[in-house]
């Protein structure tokens, strides 16, 4: 066995390992973190009496079943589990591809958790709420601006409820037009993230999909031989998520419009495109933006967050409402939408996104959102020419430049020494980086997908590049080591196949869990 001699620019990092309990297993009857005092006699009398202004289905009929636990013992369990934990503020977060992890400035985070913020309530009448409002409505001009479209909607709570508000948005529009029953078609591509297809599908549209070319780009003969008068639209991420940029997009437009199609955006790659290109100027008629994302709201695995969805004028009575309008100083929610698709989500969306997506905007002003785009392009092309000269990397399709990431392959690294892209993923928690492979289906083989972003330095690029290196060469000359991996990490290694695989195994509230328990308990016996 050789010795790999360790690069010192990769960092030596050992993860805190607590072997912490839930905190439902923390629970000690009778221990408490506050002291609470009794209700009112008078609201006691009357919730008893069945005469509160609750609704009755509102009135817990027992006490919730919460664990019982003092202040320093709540302190502790969470502070140790943040240890426990790698994020974007903590390490070099580059990793999670397609989902533009960036530095969120603290300032807005002081607007977002603001005491005014915190006491909003989605049912106070718009008088009171006139500064939230004008956020809202400011932040919409904005994002037409950014992106030639004429309304947005901010109540869709993720990028995925977007494209579902817009596929519903096209069955509305085909419907009230009369073609419904005959556009049953919806057009996508393989390298488009599969919420596209799958949002498309839930509204019952026949879903098409076009494979690349041998350039990697969408086959633009593949779209002319099956589009006809039963399309209802053209939904595609540009770029996609292996990082290419379609030139032709406004060809790919025109071809499904001239069809009397529905062409529909999905910009969560959006980041290498600020201030440079624009939906409208591609011939969409809808686009959603993650302000979660390339807004730099904090991504927070999967929540808070807001799918920002603009439509042409022609659209904008089939928005989700309410939208904000603004006449003679007075801004207010407009709920007479004609043809509204209805609410995606409860109430108006997340106003603390909001609020965050405006102040970056606001900070960065035009020049500012270019340079974004600029210096994220940048980084992503010097850490695709360092990376494919990483023994056994590559990038499959296209050669030279790309744009805001790269879906890379380690292809010839499993052939030649077994070790797998999920192996690398999880040697790569050795140093303190996160690493994402790819969402399926797996088109390119043994895939991993980097998104640099404009917050990362050329320091922190080559602290990434180096922790690549050394895996390689750990693969070629010592294999057992990558995969055995992670060795530093709270969790040596998860039984994915035995888990992730079995939905019968999947626990996701205590409840369920306690329930699956028993279960085992009682098979056993």
């Amino acid at each position: 066995m050789k010795k790999i001699k360790r690069d010192r620019s990769v960092r030596d990092f050992h993860q805190a390992k607590w072997d912490e309990p839930i905190i439902f297993e923390l629970h000690q009857p009778g221990e408490r973190g506050v002291s609470i005092t009794a209700a009112n006699p008078v609201i006691v009398k009357a919730v008893g009496n069945g005469v509160s202004n609750l609704p009755s289905h509102l009135i817990r009929k027992q006490a919730p079943k919460l664990p019982e636990i003092a202040q320093n013992r709540v302190l502790r369990h969470y502070l140790r589990l943040s240890q426990e934990t790698l994020g974007a503020d903590f390490n070099v977060e580059i990793g999670q591809g397609t989902c533009t992890m960036k530095y969120s400035p603290k300032v807005n985070e002081e607007f977002a958790k603001s005491s005014k913020m915190a006491s909003l309530h989605p049912l106070q009448d718009d008088r009171t709420v006139q500064g939230m409002l004008e956020v809202i409505y400011q932040l919409d001009l904005y994002m037409r601006e950014i992106s030639g479209m004429d309304y947005f909607s901010f109540q869709p709570g993720s990028g995925t409820q977007s494209l579902f508000a817009m596929a519903s948005i096209v069955r509305a529009y085909h419907e009230a037009n009369g073609e419904a029953d005959q556009r049953d078609e919806m057009i996508t591509t393989i390298f488009s993230h599969p919420s596209q297809a799958a949002t498309a599908a839930v509204k019952g549209y026949k879903i098409i999909t076009l494979d690349p070319d041998e350039d990697g780009f969408p086959d633009i003969n593949k779209l002319k031989a099956v589009v006809s008068e039963r399309t209802a639209g053209f939904v595609v991420a540009n770029p996609e998520d292996t990082g290419i940029y379609n030139p032709k997009i406004k060809e790919f437009t025109k071809i499904v419009r001239d069809a009397g199609g529905i062409c529909y955006y999905d910009q969560a790659n959006a980041n290498g495109l600020l201030g440079i290109t624009r939906a409208k100027e591609a011939g969409f008629d809808m686009c959603f933006f993650n302000l979660h994302k390339t807004f730099s709201t904090p991504h927070a695995c999967g929540g808070p967050a807001t799918g920002a969805l603009g439509v042409v004028e022609r659209l904008k009575q089939f928005l989700p409402g309410p939208i904000v309008r603004h006449d003679a100083g007075y801004y207010s929610l407009n709920n007479n939408l004609t043809n509204s698709i209805g609410k995606v989500r409860s109430f108006h969306g997340v106003p603390q996104t909001v609020i965050r997506a405006y102040a970056w905007i606001r900070t960065l002003g035009a020049e500012g959102l270019k340079a974004v785009a600029e210096v994220a392009v940048l980084n992503n092309n010097y850490l695709y020419h360092k990376i494919l000269k990483i023994r056994g990397a590559s990038a499959p399709y296209i050669k030279g430049s790309r744009l805001e990431q790269v879906r890379y392959s380690w292809e010839q690294l499993a052939r030649e020494t077994g070790v797998t892209t999920e192996d690398v993923q999880r040697r790569m928690a050795d140093f303190a980086h996160h690493y994402w492979t790819s969402h399926h289906p797996y088109v390119v083989p043994e895939p991993f997908t980097l998104e640099p972003t404009e917050s990362y330095s050329k320091a922190d690029l080559d602290e990434y590049i180096a922790s690549l290196t050394q895996i390689s060469n750990e693969a070629y000359n010592n294999p057992e080591k990558v995969k055995s991996a992670p060795h530093n990490s709270s969790i040596h290694r998860v039984d994915e196949q035995d888990y992730f695989d079995h939905p019968e195994k999947w626990a996701i509230t205590w409840r369920s869990y306690l329930k699956k328990a028993q279960k085992e308990v009682e098979v056993k016996n």
